[in-house]
Order: C-alpha cells, then sequence, then structure tokens
C-alpha cells in the first residue's frame, strides 16, 4: 500500500497536466459518467469549523476515491491551518486500499485552484487582464498562481481584497515574490467596478459582493459557497446574471452560490449550464463582450479522484524507474 506526506504530494503535482485531467473530470461529470453521492458535511458551530467528505468513482476506473477535508477557520488565531485532510484511494475490484494520502489539504487547494482557472479561462472576455480576488487565504494565492500558470497569454494584474489589510498585504507580498503583479486594495467597491474578473475565495455567510458593484462585460469565478450558509454574491446579481456556470447542478442548487437565489424562486435548473457542458460546447459559454457571467464552483469529487489518480501514477512511475 503506498503511503505519501503532504511534501511527497506537492512534489507530484504539476500545474499543465492536472489541468487537462480536471477538464475532462468535468465533461465526465456533465455525461454523467461519474457515481457523484451527495457530499457529506459536519458543521462544528463552536469552533467555527466544518467538515466536508466526497467520494465518487469515474465510469470504468480501476479506482475509486474517498477525501476528508476539513476546514476549521478560528485556527489562524491559534497559528494552524485552517484546512486539513486525508484521500483514500481503494480499489474498484476488490475494495482494497491502493493509496493514503495523507496531503493536508494540498490537493484540495490545487484541485480548487485550477477549477477555477479552468472556469475564468473559459468564460472572461478574451482582453480581460483586470482581476480583483477577494480574500487573504491559501486560495487567494493559489487562485492567483493558477490563473497566471494557465493563462500564459494575458498580463493579469492582481488586486487582493481582505478583511485583515496585513493578511491581503501577505498574499501580495507571496505574489510579488513569484514574479506576478499584484496590489492590496482596500476598497472592495472599487476594486469589481474596475475588474474584467472577480474571483471570491471566502468562507462568507452573507454577500461580500453586490450587485451594483459589478459592470457589464465583468467574468466571476466564486468559489467560497462549498456548503451550506456560505454566500459571497448578492442575490440579485446571481439571478440577473447573463450566464451561469456551475460545476455540478444538483451540487449548486442545494449548497452553492446558486442555492439561495434557487430558494428565493429566481433561479431555476433551466437556468444553469455545467462547466463540462460547456467545455464539449453541449452549450454555450460568453457570446457577448457585455455579458456579466458567473461561474459558481463547489468543488466535485470528480476534481478529487483526477488529482489523486495523477499523485499515485506519477508516484508509481517513479518507483518503477529506480
Amino acid at each position: 500500500m503506498i503511503s505519501l506526506t503532504r511534501r511527497q504530494i506537492e512534489a507530484l503535482l504539476e500545474y499543465d497536466h492536472a489541468a487537462g485531467l480536471i477538464e475532462d473530470a468535468y465533461r465526465a461529470s456533465s455525461l454523467g459518467k461519474v457515481n457523484l453521492p451527495p457530499v457529506g458535511h459536519i458543521v462544528f458551530p463552536d469552533h467555527d469549523g466544518d467538515c466536508h467528505i466526497k467520494y465518487g468513482h469515474v465510469e470504468g476506473d480501476e479506482v475509486f476515491v474517498i477525501k476528508v477535508a476539513t476546514g476549521f477557520y478560528g485556527n489562524a488565531a491559534r497559528g494552524l491551518p485552517s484546512g486539513n485532510g486525508i484521500s483514500l484511494v481503494l480499489s474498484a475490484h476488490t475494495g482494497a486500499v491502493k493509496a493514503v494520502l495523507h496531503d493536508e489539504m494540498c490537493m484540495t487547494d490545487f484541485r480548487t485552484a485550477i477549477g477555477g482557472a479552468i472556469a475564468t479561462r473559459l468564460l472572461c472576455r478574451p482582453d480581460a487582464e483586470r482581476v480583483t480576488i477577494v480574500g487573504s487565504g491559501v486560495q487567494a494565492y493559489k487562485q492567483a498562481e493558477a490563473h497566471a500558470r494557465l493563462m500564459p497569454d494575458r498580463r493579469l494584474e492582481f488586486l487582493v481584497w481582505g478583511r485583515a489589510t496585513e493578511k491581503a498585504a501577505a498574499v501580495v507580498k507571496e505574489l510579488a515574490a513569484s514574479g506576478l503583479w499584484a496590489e492590496v486594495t482596500e476598497d472592495l467597491e472599487d476594486a469589481c467596478r474596475n475588474a474584467d474578473v472577480v474571483i471570491t475565495t471566502t468562507a462568507s455567510t452573507a454577500p461580500v459582493i453586490q450587485h451594483g458593484w459589478v459592470q457589464p462585460g465583468t467574468h466571476i469565478t466564486a468559489i467560497g459557497a462549498d456548503a451550506p450558509g456560505k454566500q459571497e454574491l448578492d442575490t440579485q446579481l446571481v439571478a440577473e446574471a447573463d450566464l451561469l456556470i456551475v460545476d455540478l447542478g444538483s451540487q449548486c442548487l442545494d449548497h452553492g452560490e446558486v442555492a439561495t437565489a434557487a430558494r428565493a424562486g429566481l433561479v431555476g435548473p433551466d437556468r444553469l449550464a455545467e462547466l463540462g457542458e460547456v467545455l464539449d460546447q453541449r452549450k454555450p459559454g460568453r457570446t457577448a463582450a457585455d455579458q456579466i457571467t458567473i461561474a459558481d464552483l463547489t468543488g466535485i469529487a470528480a476534481q478529487d479522484i483526477a488529482i489523486a489518480r495523477m499523485v499515485v501514477s506519477a508516484f508509481e512511475r517513479l518507483e518503477e524507474a529506480k
């Protein structure tokens, strides 16, 4: 049985290869080729935490994957990371455990960032370069890194906003050290009004981005609303968007960014297109420069399967080469 630590796993992660695998995972999901049971979700209100259990199997695969990911948002005050987790890779033939990946959230952070960059690349205007990142946690940096890696033809400029300006400054410093153009902004409204792309990465339970702030032509990639009760975008903004793209329709209607608008009767399943459908050109993406487009990404097990398989395969190749 394979057992890998976070450090070993991080050495096996590669953006371009992973992006292709995750695009394929979105396609397979939208075609119904992935068994994706409902997400398991445990809330720890006394400790500002939650736990997601995501699991699934791609049709024809020799393995299936079970992932446990936690987010305890008060950990920063304790000097601890807010996210943690582990993935199990099991045989789809015998049920035996093939690999235990002690990733401590790094695979989830990696695949989430790639999913965001795939959605933005697919849906933003061809001339989009000004990116406002909302939030100052791990995903703020990872999203910027993934967007820069997967959109190398753009001269992306990142504005980073966070409730704690010093945390946003730390993200900007890290991005600058990676050779990316980034600045802190304290005026979120102005940053949204002047953005080509807005990426939301918070754990907010109330709208952070208001309806009137978003101008025609803007694309929004929203990744924070990944559990019941979370919301980053104003309900009217979601309801009036020209295009709503989701990673998985049933999941997003249950607890994604579109869920609040759906419960209010403002958005129905007919308004949604899945990312895999747009990648396959079975449904249209952006068709006009002035459209407001939103990608609601709750994170799906098909992504976790793709990354876990990539890591295990890369490790096995290294072992064979010894």
